[in-house]
């Protein structure tokens, strides 16, 4: 069963009725079958402009706030490691405690030219009622992943989809618990990515910025809204990527193909999202420029290309990608249409989805599949992997990879270490040398001292003051 967001109306005209929609797999239509839901009925969020007196984006954000502090969510409702359902009362109520942690990715591409208006009052909001994760605004749209209680995560989606040009966001949720944020790397007063004692979120901050892609491709002609590949559900998508006639293309970066991938796909083993559009163009031989005789288009791969009887025009092959959540692969499946390719089909909800959805045993994954959070990695059901992080590169490490002489915690990776000077491994060990001194303070204490630390250091010296008086 797909998983459920619902949004509540902050209109004081009337009470509209909570009614939950699924995105289907277009952008256009509207399917209950779908992977990811969305709010789209335009009685739930409220538009600025239906106000008597627009108000700035800030004056809605702070309604936001006061509204939720006089609202109460009955009952407590226990959540597993990995994305279940919401349940839903007969009322339209979300059953659940206020203080449930929850994971909300989700992004939009839109035309937001004005995008930077947001920027201040999103933030406000995010900090005040501490909501952690990354958020990005563009003029093509807005993608994010927050953590924070339920009904903190759900203001936070009220007030970005209060603009009508962002309602519909793709979403993908994972409740999880504060004991599986505990998580022994990245997560004690001690430590580079520490949140703070009160404070057990996936990221120890908030972080909202302006980019001119939500996702750096590099190809401003690129036009997802326009068109995309099909999307193909995660229960399908084996039956696909089995067949010998379909290539398989994984679009993330090599580091994070290099811990897994499914299994026979083509890495393009590229450092970033936004080298896919050479690759493609090498790979396939593309290229506008690039004029190739009869003699070098029939050495061509048979499975890439192939020449008709009569010397026609090339054939391109049925195409299946995938990416961690699915946003990479909008700008790629539309980028390869752009390109004259046919049939073009991308995982919907990504690698998470499909690790989320299909059983171990009848899976078609191989290894684990990295995270842009504390985790590092995932495995099959959502479950945290065994992969750390190197704080030198942010690139995954085995415990294997710790075992080597380049490694060195805070510092360097065998991936990292002579890539890096040794000023710069020096600046590192001075950091991580203050990370084990003080901590970190996240969220709205940033840049505090860690009063864990501060307590001890002050019971430390009256331990001295009492040994010297005796």
């Amino acid at each position: 069963m797909p998983t459920l967001l619902i949004t509540k109306t902050i209109s004081s005209s009337r009470t509209a009725a909570v009614i939950p929609k699924m995105l289907s797999s277009s952008t256009r239509n509207l399917n209950p079958k779908s992977l990811m839901a969305a709010i789209s009925d335009k009685t739930l969020i409220p538009n600025p402009s239906h106000f008597p007196n627009p108000r700035p984006l800030s004056q809605i954000a702070t309604q936001h706030l006061q509204a939720s502090a006089s609202r109460s969510i009955n009952g407590v409702r226990s959540v597993s490691s990995r994305s279940s359902p919401v349940e839903i009362s007969v009322t339209g109520e979300i059953e659940g405690s206020g203080s449930t942690l929850v994971v909300v990715s989700f992004y939009k591409f839109a035309d937001f030219p004005d995008h930077a208006e947001m920027r201040k009052p999103l933030k406000d909001l995010c900090e005040q009622a501490r909501v952690s994760g990354g958020i990005i605004l563009a003029p093509e749209g807005i993608n994010g992943s927050i953590c924070g209680t339920r009904e903190s995560v759900e203001k936070v989606l009220e007030f970005i989809q209060a603009d009508e040009r962002l309602k519909g966001l793709r979403l993908v949720e994972s409740p999880v618990t504060p004991e599986e944020e505990a998580i022994h790397h990245g997560h004690t007063s001690h430590s580079p990515l520490g949140a703070g004692e009160d404070a057990p979120f996936r990221w120890d901050h908030v972080r909202v910025k302006l980019k001119k892609e939500i996702v750096s491709f590099g190809d401003p002609s690129v036009m997802p809204t326009e068109k995309v590949g099909k999307y193909v559900h995660p229960k399908d998508w084996n039956a696909l990527i089995s067949d010998p006639d379909t290539m398989v293309i994984d679009v993330r970066n090599s580091y994070e193909t290099r811990i897994g991938k499914f299994k026979g796909a083509v890495d393009p083993l590229t450092a970033a999202f936004r080298e896919f559009p050479s690759w493609v163009d090498d790979e396939f031989e593309l290229a506008e420029s690039n004029q190739q005789s009869d003699t070098e288009v029939e050495e061509l791969s048979a499975s890439v290309k192939e020449e008709t009887e009569n010397g026609g025009p090339k054939k391109l092959p049925r195409v299946a990608m995938y990416c961690t959540g699915g946003i990479r692969c909008e700008k790629a499946s539309s980028f390869l249409l752009s390109k004259g390719f046919e049939e073009v089909y991308h995982l919907q909800g990504g690698i998470l989805k499909y690790l989320e959805e299909v059983p171990k045993k009848e899976s078609l994954w191989e290894g684990e599949c990295f995270v842009f959070d504390k985790r590092v990695s995932v495995d099959h059901g959502l479950i945290q992997g065994s992969f750390k992080l190197c704080y030198g590169c942010k690139q995954p490490i085995s415990d294997e990879d710790m075992e080597y002489p380049e490694y060195e915690h805070g510092v360097t990776c065998p991936y990292c270490f002579s890539t890096k000077s040794e000023e710069e491994k020096e600046r590192a060990r001075a950091r991580q040398r203050q990370f084990e001194s003080w901590g970190v303070i996240g969220g709205p204490d940033k840049g505090r001292r860690n009063p864990g630390r501060t307590q001890n250091a002050s019971n430390q010296k009256e331990e001295k003051e009492i040994s010297k008086s005796i």
